[in-house]
């Protein structure tokens, strides 16, 4: 068998050499080839079969054009009014002309392609590119979506005895910031005093201690556009005192504490009910976990679920609570200061059974910011297991602790290297992307070009100045991301 399948293998070799000597076409080449592999098979008791069509061959390009359209910064979203470069992708660098069309109308006939849409939805992007020899057609599709909806937010109080009303600075992801967005959006003012921010649902909240003006108590809002769709005055001012924090579970399922506890409201019906056992509520954040609201009384954290007139638990801990902010992971964190012998502490509750793991903050100074004051902000803020604390005036100290390790550092001074600094006003926050650290630091409370809206960064692990945004803040409330309410 050896021999045999030798001798048909040097056969077919020394006839492929004739033919090519002899000028055979390679069509008749491949069917003596074929002919050739049919014998070994029978002779083997096997199959061959071949596929071939010279009118393909014919027609194969090895240039052809392949294409692909690729945006610059690697996504097909993009906010209302801002541009997207996007560029025509080839695999071979020969001439070639585009045609670009937008639902239909042609837009560019460049190789890229600013893209920019004054109204939210979905767009239908085509770029034909034609060599001279064919045409080829690709499509992507852009998604459109509100200039507010993602980036940060910085909520002023003003100053009403000023007639100063509260007003809304934005900054975009790209970290261009926007005074006064809610005034530019609707053409009128918050109310005075605006304490609190919250978003769910595509809708944005904003309580007001003061109320008035065109936002009244609690003003509701499209949280892509900041377009208003209801504020709320007479319903609300007759009953609450001072309203200063609000959390929200659902449209008609909102949380508003003010001076003597906590209320629900429901803006269809315009009812307002009083939550048994919530009385002396702490004048800080509320969080929302597990669908269920939290909210601190002293040394005790309260529990309020859905459409309840009462509360449902009371956890107690063994200092008293100066903030409660929701975890990454859908539980809860709380500040605790130092209560006789027991040190202060940072604690992860579970949502759900209420369950405690417990960490000692044994650095004095960081435990000293633990202890709280009078800001209306958590002391505390997280990026997934690391948590911060800030505050003070000169210096300004910024203390870093990892849950998991039980690990509290110094990462530096907020206020060196800053002029006309007065104070830290309210808590630092920290993002929840980035892990830059914002900081409203004022020189003075009034509407001051001097006040300062920082952002830290952590190259190395040593605090550093990233940006300072000035003249934007007036008494600011709070730093509020977007990224916490997803």
């Amino acid at each position: 068998m050896f021999l045999l399948v030798f001798a048909v293998f040097f056969l077919q070799s020394t006839i492929f050499q004739i033919l090519s000597i002899a000028s055979i076409t390679p069509n008749l080449m491949l069917v003596l080839t074929v002919s050739f592999a049919l014998m070994r098979g029978k002779k083997e008791g096997m199959f061959v079969g071949f596929l071939s069509s010279c009118d393909d061959d014919d027609k194969y390009r090895p240039d052809a054009l392949e294409l692909e359209i690729v945006s610059k910064s690697g996504a097909f979203t993009v906010a209302k009014e801002d541009t997207l470069f996007l560029k025509v992708k080839l695999n071979n660098p020969q001439e070639v002309k585009f045609s670009w069309t937008m639902n239909g109308q042609q837009v560019s006939s460049d190789s890229v392609y600013m893209f920019i849409a004054a109204n939210m939805g979905n767009y239908k992007i085509d770029v034909k590119a034609t060599d001279g020899k064919e045409e080829t057609t690709v499509s992507a599709s852009v998604e459109v979506y509100g200039k507010y909806k993602y980036g940060t937010f910085i909520l002023n109080e003003g100053q009403v005895w000023k007639e100063h009303y509260g007003t809304l600075a934005f900054i975009s992801p790209k970290g261009i910031v926007t005074d006064s967005v809610y005034y530019k959006e609707n053409g009128g003012s918050l109310g005075g005093g605006t304490q609190d921010l919250y978003i769910r649902n595509n809708k944005l909240y904003i309580i007001s201690q003061n109320g008035g003006n065109d936002g009244g108590f609690l003003t509701i809002a499209n949280a892509e556009t900041l377009k208003k769709e209801s504020s709320y005055e007479d319903e609300l001012g007759s009953t609450l005192s001072m309203p200063s924090h609000i959390a929200v579970l659902d449209d008609n399922d909102i949380y508003i504490r003010d001076n003597n506890g906590v209320y629900r409201f429901n803006p269809s019906s315009k009812v307002l009910t009083f939550i048994e056992g919530s009385a002396r509520a702490n004048k800080t954040t509320m969080a929302v976990a597990n669908g269920k609201v939290f909210a601190a009384q002293s040394n005790k954290l309260i529990v309020i679920e859905s459409n309840k007139s009462s509360i449902s638990k009371e956890i107690p801990v063994s200092g008293d609570i100066s903030g409660v902010i929701p975890s990454s992971d859908g539980n809860i964190w709380l500040a605790c200061s130092a209560s006789g012998e027991e040190p202060a502490k940072i604690i992860k509750l579970d949502a759900q059974s209420y369950s405690m793991q417990e960490n000692s903050i044994e650095n004095e100074t960081a435990a000293k910011i633990l202890n709280g004051g009078w800001n209306a902000t958590p002391y505390i803020t997280a990026k997934g297991d690391t948590l911060y604390m800030g505050g003070g005036s000169k210096p300004m100290p910024v203390y870093r602790h990892v849950f998991s390790q039980k690990k509290t550092e110094f990462m530096g001074d907020m206020a060196e290297g800053l002029d006309h600094v007065q104070t830290l006003y309210n808590c630092i926050a920290v993002h929840p992307i980035t892990g830059e650290v914002y900081a409203n630091i004022i020189s003075s409370y009034s509407l001051d070009p001097e006040n300062k809206i920082c952002v830290f960064d952590f190259n190395n692990d040593k605090l550093a100045l990233k940006a300072n945004y000035k003249g934007y803040t007036e008494c600011p409330a709070g730093v509020f991301f977007t990224y916490n309410f997803e």
